[in-house]
Parts: C-alpha cells; structure tokens; sequence
C-alpha cells in the first residue's frame, strides 16, 4: 500500500488567522469563543467568530488552500493535484441573504450574491474554486456528511493516493455556519450553549457554532521524498460508518461508531492499546459526550490522553474532523498533547488532558460524529522515515 504523509497545512478559527497562532492559543488553553450579536434580530449568543461579522466561505477557503500550499514549499499552478474539500453548510449564508433580497423586497438590502449569479454559490462551487485557484486539472470531489465532513474529505484524498489515482491532493473542509437559520436551527434543538462551550463538563450547556477551516497537502511518500518535503506524519488509515438511526441522535450503545473505530485500527495494523491520545468529537452536549465516553471507556484502556478542542475554536461543524487532524499532527510534531479548553470538572472517568501536556505520541486517533449518525475516524503515526 502507498504510504500518505501530510507536507502541510492551512488553518483558520477563531483562535486565530493562521496554523502556528491557533496552535499556541490552544496549548495557553485560551478560546475564540465571545457573546455575540452579529445579527440585531437575535439575542446575543456564545459565537466562534474570527471578526466582528461572519466570514465569507470562499474568503475562508482561498485563505487555508494558499496558507497549506505555502507550508508544503508548493507553488502553482499545480496540474496534477486532486482537490476535495468539503463543507456541511457551504454557502448557505449567502442563500439566505439571497432570500432575504427576494422576499422582503427591500432595494438597499444588499448580499454576497443575486438571482443573476446564483450558480456561483452551488454547494460544489467551492471545492471547484479551489482548483481553479492552484490550477489543478485533476479530480476534485465536494464532500458534506455533517459534521463528518471533514475526516471523510481527508479520508477520501487518502484512498486516492493509496489507490494510485494521484500523488498529490489538497484535502479539508472550510465552514462559514454562522447564520440566523443555522443559529435558529440549533436553538430549536435545544442543542446551543448560552455561557460557552465546556465538553465533557458537569455543567456542559451545549455546542457553541464556530467558523474556519483546515486544509492538508497530502502527497505519497516517494513524491515527498523527491522533493525533501517537511512531513508532519502518516495518514494511516480511517473507518467510515453510519448508524442508520435517527436524523440528529446518535445511536445510544454507540454500535457504529464502535465499528468504524475497530475499522480505522485494523486497517491501521494498531490495537487499542497502541493509541497514545485520541483527539474527540467532544461537542459539550449532553447526549454527545455522554456516548462517545462509554465508547473510549468500552475500548481503550484508561491511560489513553483525551481532549476536545471545541472549547477553543467552538463547534466548526463539517470543518471540526479537519482542525482536529491539524491540531493533532501538530501534536505529533512537536510532542505536546492540546488541553480540553472549557473543562473544569470532568463527568466521566477518563485521562483528559487539562492543561497542555509535554508528551511523545507515536499514533493518534480523531473521531467525527455527525447528524444522520456519520461516523468517522481517522488513524496518525509519526513512526514514518525516509
């Protein structure tokens, strides 16, 4: 099998505009995280913003595929390269503001888009506009699976290379939610947090929306030694399921996601006992957290590192699987495991890493649980060499 190396990395949060400020952030356990008001006809509510407004998708997009090539030592145009970067809500603010512009009939309204050009902001236009944006004429594919988005894109550009279809890809998910639907939608769901966000706390409220991606410059092994490319770590392996359930719970024994975590360790050739910290969905609400805490407990032994980094960057929806991958391989690099920012007292009986923690990890896991019951996970070693 073709071996997967990741040679860079863009990033974007509210922790900050870039990988290296949203990494020190997060170990001094600091958080984007604010009470905002970004649209007068809703109450203040705990937001991942990274301005005053919410960002525009495509602003978010160009800025992480330009800030990866950059890390990786690529210029384009780059032909040969594969793009699949994913979004759960795409521009579904700019749909909105386009409705707006229809139904309320108010000449100075004015949005990211009008009728004339709404092809510009179909939900694949933006994987589209990466391409174009590095010339690559090779495949690109737009995946959404919720909040699963992200480990399924990166998932997905893994098997490319692994298959032999490419040797390089560009892979991620970019998430600009903040929306008065998507905001509404959560609230009726009784699933949005009104101080922050506190995963696997006692006093967990719920998830706090975030906005900003991650995107990955995955190359094979052998491209990358050509080139004396940086390597960050190995893509080992993923395991993908559903639960065939319910729309928005997840499955309450956790069946699936038991399934997709065995999966990503067989084909990863690792057991449980193997994994020395495993980065979580960890939304902070109840239902969430609760599973996916009597998963790693039914699984792992009790030594295994946990955090979440929501507490951080907030809830980036399908964006969260790619950050999670980014902050991990940064663990990877540099040895230090990232705090589960916004935990005070933990309800469940697991080893979770409170504060930054100095510590050699040969192989990671990071787990993505979304609407519909999407699971995925995703296997990182450091073990590869020349």
């Amino acid at each position: 099998m073709v071996k997967v190396v990741v040679t860079g990395i863009g990033l974007v949060s509210a922790l900050g505009e870039g990988l290296e400020n949203s990494w020190q952030n997060l170990l001094a356990s600091k958080t984007g995280i604010k009470l905002q008001q970004p649209f007068p006809e809703l109450e203040p509510v705990p937001l991942g913003l990274m301005g005053k407004q919410p960002s525009e998708l495509k602003r978010l997009t160009e800025l992480v595929v330009t800030s990866a090539l950059k890390d990786a030592g690529l210029s384009p145009p780059l032909p040969d390269c594969a793009v699949v970067i994913g979004s759960s809500r795409s521009y579904q603010g700019a749909w909105e503001s386009l409705a707006r512009q229809m139904y309320e009939k108010d000449p100075h309204l004015k949005g990211e888009i009008g009728l004339e050009n709404w092809l510009d902001v179909l939900p694949h236009i933006n994987a589209i506009a990466s391409a174009r944006q590095i010339g690559a004429m090779g495949i690109v594919a737009a995946p959404m699976a919720a909040c699963a988005t992200g480990i399924w894109a990166i998932s997905q550009a893994a098997l490319l290379i692994q298959t032999g279809q490419c040797e390089r890809v560009i892979a991620g998910a970019v998430e600009a939610p903040i929306t008065p639907l998507t905001i509404c939608g959560f609230q009726q769901m009784n699933a949005l947090a009104k101080t922050g966000a506190y995963p696997f706390d006692v006093q967990r409220e719920g998830l706090v929306l975030g906005e900003g991606g991650a995107v990955l410059v995955l190359e094979s092994a052998e491209l990358a030694k050509q080139r004396q490319a940086r390597v960050y770590g190995e893509i080992l392996a993923f395991g993908l399921t559903a639960d065939a359930y319910h729309t928005n719970q997840p499955e309450p024994y956790g069946k699936s996601a038991i399934a997709a975590i065995k999966q990503c360790l067989e084909r990863s050739n690792l057991t449980p006992n193997d994994i020395d910290y495993i980065h979580t969905h960890g939304t902070a609400t109840q239902l969430n957290d609760r599973i996916e805490s009597k998963v790693i407990q039914q699984l792992f032994p009790k030594k295994v590192a946990v955090s979440s980094t929501k507490g951080a960057t907030g809830h980036t929806l399908g964006a969260s699987g790619a950050l999670g991958i980014a902050f991990s391989l940064k663990a990877l690099q540099e040895k230090v495991l990232p705090p589960c920012v916004g935990l005070q007292k933990p309800e469940f009986d697991l080893n979770f890493v409170m504060t930054a923690q100095q510590k050699a990890v040969k192989n990671i896991l990071c787990f993505s649980f979304g609407f519909g019951g999407q699971n995925a996970v995703i296997a990182l070693g450091n073990s590869f060499s020349w």
